[in-house]
C-alpha cells in the first residue's frame, strides 16, 4: 500500500510523537494513581450472604417471614465494595479520557508543528526560487534567535558568499575574454592583411610574424596565470615543507638572461632559513610572477633586489625594483584580477618586446597564492622611486623563543631605500 504523502512529512512524524509521548505521560500517571489507591484501599467485589427476612409482631417479638428472602453483608465488606466500584469506574473514565485526549493532542500536535515548522516551509520557498543566475533572494528570518533563526541566517550567508563567488566568476570570465580578444584580434589581422598572401615582402612578413609571436605569447601566459588560480583553489593539494631560499634561488637564475639584457644589477639576499608548509610550485609560481613585474617595469641599468628571511614568526620574500612606482590610491587595489593602474605601471619606452604588459592576473595570483598558505602580500611603493612587494608566510622553522605574532610586521623588511 502506497503511504500518502502527508503521512511521510516531519510534521505527521512530529505530530504522532507529541501525541505517543503524552498519551504515554498520561498513562503512566493515571496508572500511578489506579495501583496506589488500589494497594491503599484493598477493594474486593461486594460477597453477600442470602437471610431470611424478618418482621417483628404485634407483640413485639422478632418472626421470620417465610418464603422471604434478603441479602445482606458485614459492613466492611461494603466499604471493600465501594472502593471497587470507585476504581472500576476510575478506569473507565480514565480510558474514555485518554482516548479523547489522543484525540485532542493529534489535533494540537499537528497545529504546533506547523508553526515550528513555518521556517523551514519558508527556507524551502525560498530555496527554490532561487536560480544559478539570481542568487539575490534571503530568507531573512524574523522572530527570536532559536535553532532555526540561525540556520536562516546561516543559508542567508551561504546565499551572500555564492553570489559574491559567481559575480567574481562572471567578471572572471568577462575579464579573460577581453583579454583574450585584442591578441585574437591582432592575430586575425597580421593574419588576413599579411601573412596570408605569398607577395607580401620579408620584412612586413617578419613584423607580422613578431607581433603574432607577442600575442600568442600573451595569450600563453594569461593561459597559464588562469590554470594557476584555478589549481591553487583545488581542495586536492598535499602541503610540505618548502624551503624559501631554494625556490627563490631558483627563480631568479631563471630571470638572469632577461635581466643581463635590461642591463639590471640583480642583488640577492637568499640565505638558508625560513621553512613554510605550502606547495612548493605554487609559492614558485608567486615568485616568478613578482620577478617578471619588477623586471618588466624597472628602469634599464637600475638595481632590482630579492631577499628573503624571518621576522616575527612570519617568513617573507621581497622583491624590490626601481621602477615607476605605484600611487597611493592604486596600492590597495594593484593585487585585484585584471586590474589596471591609471598609467602608474606602464612599461617605459626602452622595455624589449618579451617585456610587454601581462594581463593583470599576476598580482592577484601572488595574492590569492599567498593566501591560501596563511600569509598575505604587501606593498611598499614611492612614484617615481620603486616598489617593493612582500610575501609575508608563517615559518615553520621557529625556535622555543620565538612566537609568531597574530599578523605580519607592518614595515618594509628591506628597510627604507637610501
Amino acid at each position: 500500500m502506497k503511504i500518502p504523502l502527508w503521512a511521510q512529512t516531519i510534521r505527521f512524524r512530529l505530530t504522532l510523537t507529541y501525541s505517543a509521548v503524552l498519551i504515554a505521560l498520561s498513562a503512566l500517571m493515571l496508572g500511578g494513581v489506579y495501583f496506589a489507591l488500589r494497594a491503599y484501599l484493598d477493594p474486593k467485589p461486594l460477597n453477600p450472604i442470602t437471610v431470611n427476612k424478618t418482621y417483628h409482631d404485634r407483640e413485639g417479638k422478632l418472626r421470620i417471614k417465610d418464603g422471604y428472602y434478603i441479602e445482606a453483608a458485614e459492613l466492611s465488606s461494603v466499604q471493600s465494595a465501594v472502593d471497587y466500584q470507585t476504581l472500576e469506574s476510575l478506569r473507565t473514565y480514565s480510558a474514555a479520557g485518554m482516548g479523547a485526549l489522543f484525540l485532542v493532542s493529534l489535533g494540537t500536535g499537528w497545529w504546533l508543528s506547523g508553526r515550528a515548522l513555518r521556517p523551514v516551509r519558508r527556507i524551502t520557498e525560498t530555496a527554490r526560487e532561487i536560480s544559478s543566475t539570481d542568487l539575490s533572494r534571503r530568507i531573512a528570518l524574523e522572530g527570536p534567535q532559536d535553532e532555526l533563526r540561525n540556520l536562516g541566517d546561516t543559508v542567508d550567508d551561504m546565499l551572500e558568499r555564492l553570489e559574491s563567488a559567481f559575480v567574481a566568476q562572471r567578471q572572471l570570465v568577462d575579464d579573460a575574454s577581453h583579454e583574450l580578444r585584442n591578441p585574437l584580434a591582432v592575430i586575425q589581422a597580421n593574419v588576413d592583411a599579411v601573412l596570408a598572401h605569398d607577395d607580401t615582402p620579408s620584412e612586413e612578413r617578419a613584423q607580422a610574424t613578431a607581433m603574432v609571436s607577442r600575442a600568442i605569447q600573451r595569450m600563453t601566459r594569461l593561459v597559464e596565470d588562469l590554470l594557476a588560480s584555478a589549481r591553487r583553489s583545488s581542495p586536492a593539494f598535499v602541503d610540505a615543507d618548502v624551503d624559501l631560499a631554494t625556490i627563490t634561488s631558483e627563480a631568479a637564475e631563471e630571470y638572469e638572461l632577461l635581466t643581463a639584457d635590461r642591463e639590471l644589477h640583480v642583488v640577492r639576499r637568499l640565505s638558508p632559513g625560513p621553512v613554510i608548509a605550502g606547495d612548493a610550485s605554487a609559492l614558485r609560481r608567486a615568485v616568478d610572477n613578482l620577478l617578471s613585474n619588477a623586471v618588466r617595469l624597472a628602469r634599464g641599468g637600475s638595481e632590482l633586489t630579492l631577499a628573503i628571511g624571518s621576522q616575527n614568526g612570519w617568513a617573507w620574500i621581497a622583491v624590490r625594483d626601481e621602477g615607476p612606482g605605484i600611487a597611493e590610491d592604486d596600492a590597495d587595489r594593484v593585487f585585484d584580477r585584471f586590474f589596471r593602474a591609471g598609467g602608474t605601471r606602464q612599461p617605459p619606452a626602452t622595455v624589449p618586446s618579451t617585456g610587454q604588459r601581462r594581463a593583470g592576473l599576476g598580482l592577484a595570483i601572488v595574492r590569492q597564492i599567498a593566501e591560501s598558505h596563511g600569509g598575505t602580500v604587501a606593498l611598499h611603493s614611492e612614484l617615481g622611486v620603486g616598489s617593493t612587494f612582500i610575501i609575508w608566510l608563517p615559518d615553520r622553522s621557529l625556535t622555543d623563543d620565538v612566537r609568531r605574532t597574530p599578523a605580519p610586521p607592518g614595515e618594509d623588511p628591506l628597510g627604507p631605500r637610501i
